[in-house]
């Protein structure tokens, strides 16, 4: 088979579409010690104007610096790239090496596979291919192959010698709180007096108090800090002063390196546990004796061996596991994780007890410190199922449907603005080469001048087109008349669906899911609680509900009501007719009942009481 030359396989389509050079680098350190890996990459932009591509139909993608390539996620430049060559935009894709382009064997073969199916060229510093012929495509596989055995090869060199280190118990790392690295790279006691002594009293405290929450709620009493080593910025490496957090708490109790061992693979990563794009998810603690290396004795320990497994039996008997699933918590756990403080903006918890509750307890749980707020949760999600179905029933969907009907029309427009666009570019481009084509071969001045503007007017074409292309292509598609009439059936029997028995919690969670984001709840000690509930696709509506409270002086009309009592007392009112008169003037009870005369003695005492005091 006779091998084709660069320019046999440069083709005039290729030169009419895009050549694109994507620039990248695997970690944000490699842009500022290795800047001149930029440059070279980005000098391939000089070979393709050499191949005969024209200076503005080349474009240089430098999105993915820093990124890795060893996956797609996070990576918009390469996506780009990818859906411009499915639109047959691209007629050459160039990179430094084909390892730039993915380290992945799946990602660097699809891609070679969609360029062959749209015949599309790519380029290395090694030269031009062809996906389509064999030789060409035989060579790109085996150097996609190659860059993922090279990255492979790498991280095995990193990591034998980081393993060997770590047979010597040398320290891999920042080092824990209260120690610094030795001459030997090995963990010894800080130097500063008052960083040891916070963290020997962090563990005596835990001794003497047994849990985490008693520990945090010590150090909150007396205002104790512990020393946090600062990771980043320009004081990265100090010490700084803070309150105890509850996760840095229990990684220092659980870390046996404060018990003087060293351990190696004690926080490995499972493959089926980790999600694509989020480093550092997957992870598996082991217990120490079990890590690949566990060397006893290895430096200086705060604590006794003994000491830290008493530490970590009592922390794995003191994790709280939810309780099992039964039918009485499924009937109430519509919002469960949807639910978010106004106040601190965290997510409150569920608990499922005699009543259903939502409660702001992460500043409790975090540093001890008393819980946010604590609210019903029947109020509440009875407010949001009434919302849903609010926004369910016919009228609200005939006008989502007339919305999506304008949406439609928009769209119908700006397509009918990009037609008139391509109308008149091609018109153009038309007036341009008749104007070409009139003039004597002989006046050349002139045929230059004319055969530039309409090369200038073919460009602006081709550039349209593709825009319109691209516009083309995210637009979504539109429902059917026989959609939207099953649409407006089946919103008419959405409350009967909705209260029917054979409608299960997961179910109506699932309608909850797929419309709501979230609710944002505001309240205080009164029985007036604001709530936000925001919507898919960001419509933010606000409602009031009002709750029961527990103590008199919780509601916001009490000193109104405590007034009213005291002048109908002044004029002889018995207890019974204060009790009618308040329900006449629309009071309510803290229980959000009506009056009674047992209600109105217990007002007249509280009346009497101030009276006295005053």
């Amino acid at each position: 088979m006779i091998q084709l030359t660069s320019s046999a396989k440069i083709q005039p389509r290729h030169l009419d579409r895009l050549a694109i050079v994507y620039v990248r680098q695997s970690h944000p350190q490699q842009q500022i010690r290795h800047p001149e890996s930029v440059v070279m990459q980005r000098r391939l932009r000089e070979r393709i104007e050499e191949w005969g591509w024209p200076a503005d139909r080349i474009c240089v993608l430098e999105g993915d610096l820093g990124k890795t390539g060893t996956s797609t996620v996070g990576r918009a430049d390469f996506a780009w790239l990818v859906s411009e060559v499915t639109l047959d935009h691209v007629g050459l894709v160039a990179g430094f090496q084909i390892n730039r382009l993915a380290r992945e064997d799946e990602t660097i073969c699809h891609l070679i596979r969609i360029c062959s199916l749209f015949n599309t060229l790519l380029a290395d510093q090694d030269g031009l291919y062809h996906p389509q012929d064999f030789n060409d495509r035989l060579v790109l596989t085996i150097k996609g192959l190659v860059g993922g055995l090279e990255l492979h090869q790498i991280q095995q060199r990193m990591q034998h010698g980081r393993l060997e280190r770590a047979r010597r118990g040398e320290w891999l790392g920042a080092p824990p709180m209260g120690y610094v690295l030795g001459g030997s790279r090995k963990l010894v006691f800080h130097p500063d007096e008052q960083v040891r002594h916070a963290v020997q009293q962090l563990f005596e405290q835990f001794e003497l108090l047994g849990s985490i929450s008693s520990l945090l709620r010590h150090f909150r009493e007396h205002d104790l800090r512990l020393p946090v080593r600062e990771q980043t910025g320009a004081s990265q490496g100090k010490i700084v002063w803070r309150r105890p957090h509850r996760e840095t708490v229990r990684n220092v109790l659980r870390h046996p390196a404060y018990a003087g061992a060293f351990t190696w693979g004690r926080r490995p990563i499972d493959p089926q546990r980790a999600v694509a794009g989020r480093p550092g998810t997957g992870r598996v603690v082991m217990k120490p004796e079990d890590c690949k290396i566990f060397l006893r004795d290895n430096h200086p320990a705060y604590i006794e061996w003994d000491q830290f497994q008493r530490n970590a039996h009592r922390l794995s008997s003191h994790r709280r596991h939810g309780p099992e699933p039964s039918s009485k918590r499924e009937v109430v756990s519509l919002l469960a994780g949807r639910v978010f403080c106004g106040r601190c903006g965290a997510r409150m918890q569920t608990h499922y007890t005699r009543r259903l509750r939502y409660e702001c307890a992460r500043r409790a749980l975090d540093y001890g410190e008393p819980p946010c707020t604590n609210l019903p949760g029947e109020q509440i999600e009875q407010l949001v199922a009434e919302q849903i179905l609010k926004a369910l029933e016919p009228a609200s969907l005939e006008l989502s449907l007339a919305a999506c009907e304008r949406i439609e029309s928009e769209r119908s427009e700006l397509g009918r603005h990009w037609q008139l666009r391509l109308e008149r570019a091609q018109q153009d481009a038309n007036r341009a080469f008749r104007q070409y084509d009139a003039v004597e071969p002989e006046n050349r001045l002139v045929v230059r001048t004319l055969e530039r503007n309409w090369e200038e007017s073919l460009q602006i074409l081709r550039t349209l087109q593709e825009e319109c292309d691209r516009f083309c292509a995210s637009v979504p598609t539109t429902l059917s008349q026989a959609e939207r009439r099953s649409i407006v059936a089946l919103s008419k029997n959405l409350p009967q669906l909705w209260n029917s028995v054979s409608t299960s919690v997961a179910d109506r969670r699932r309608v909850v899911q797929l419309l709501l984001e979230k609710a944002v709840v505001t309240g205080s000690r009164s029985e007036q609680l604001s709530i936000e509930l925001h919507w898919m696709g960001g419509t933010v509506t606000q409602h009031e509900i009002i709750r029961r409270v527990h103590r008199w002086s919780d509601l916001s009309s009490y000193e109104a009501i405590l007034a009213e009592v005291q002048e109908l007392v002044s004029r002889g009112a018995t207890s019974n007719e204060i009790a009618i008169q308040l329900n006449g003037r629309g009071y309510r009870t803290c229980r959000r009942t009506d009056f009674t005369a047992a209600n109105v003695r217990q007002l007249r005492s509280r009346v009497a009481t101030v009276r006295e005091d005053g």
